[in-house]
């Protein structure tokens, strides 16, 4: 069994004194391949140093999340788009909205999702998408670029079903996390998962955040790692009444072809 792990924090410092065990963890569950998340300036400058220092292993995206949209400058702009154009940087992001949090202010995230917009049609690379509480904007400001970029993925998809229909209609992505493993607020997720057309399926577990519910025993740390990405290919797989192999096969091909990735 192979598997993608599309979108994991591996620049967060919970993985520096252990990381090439986390690695070897990851190959060992059949994991073979893993899209490290660029989400600020410095974190996705060192998702491409990662990912440069394991070839054809680690991949990259670059780009600012919404936590960090008050940040976002010309500055900011030109060293994304420069990141943009190195081969190890497949997409653009994590960007989008959060008004869940809103640890920047709505206009400085709505400004800063629209100038990742422009790089992603410019440059035309594929967006990895971010939302949280604010399905009209965000709906409203994908649209406007959709039909001049080549792919879309609402990664950590966890809203509710009109949101999920809204991203299917424009051909978006749907990327599901462990958070589909959570007896207490995941359950509609549960649902859902199974509507999600095969060829538009990815799997990621957002490592270290969102350690699946379910897993047994918990590790101490409850530190999530792209090991786990096994587990909820597994609960994918049952919700949606196919064998593990399956949606392994399908979700790695989703991803192997959003990403440019040989598999």
């Amino acid at each position: 069994m192979h598997l993608i792990d599309i979108g994991a924090n591996l620049t967060h410092e919970s993985f520096r004194h252990d990381f090439g065990a986390v690695l070897e963890r990851a190959h060992k569950a059949g994991v073979e391949k893993l899209i490290v998340t660029g989400a600020s300036r410095a974190g996705s400058e060192h998702a491409l140093e990662l990912a440069r220092a394991h070839p054809g292993v680690l991949f990259a995206t670059a780009g600012v999340h919404p936590h960090h949209a008050g940040d976002y400058g010309a500055d900011t702009d030109a060293l994304l788009r420069a990141l943009q154009r190195e081969p190890e940087v497949r997409a653009v992001g994590e960007t989008g909205l959060d008004y869940y949090r809103d640890l920047s202010p709505r206009p400085a995230q709505r400004a800063a999702f629209e100038k990742q917009l422009a790089i992603a049609v410019e440059l035309h690379k594929p967006l990895f998408l971010h939302q949280r509480d604010a399905h009209g904007d965000f709906l409203a400001l994908l649209k406007a670029v959709r039909d001049r970029v080549p792919a879309v993925v609402v990664h950590c998809f966890t809203d509710q079903r009109r949101a999920l229909f809204d991203y299917l209609d424009l051909d978006c992505h749907v990327g599901i996390t462990g958070w589909v493993c959570d007896e207490r607020r995941g359950l509609h997720l549960r649902e859902l998962v199974r509507e999600i057309p095969a060829n538009r399926l990815l799997l990621e577990t957002d490592a270290p955040y969102l350690l699946p519910r379910d897993i047994r025993p918990q590790p101490s740390h409850r530190r999530n790692e792209p090991m786990y990405l096994a587990h909820i290919n597994e609960v994918v797989a049952g919700l949606r009444g196919e064998t593990v192999e399956v949606t392994a096969a399908q979700t790695t091909a989703n991803a192997s072809l959003f990403f440019g990735i040989p598999v």
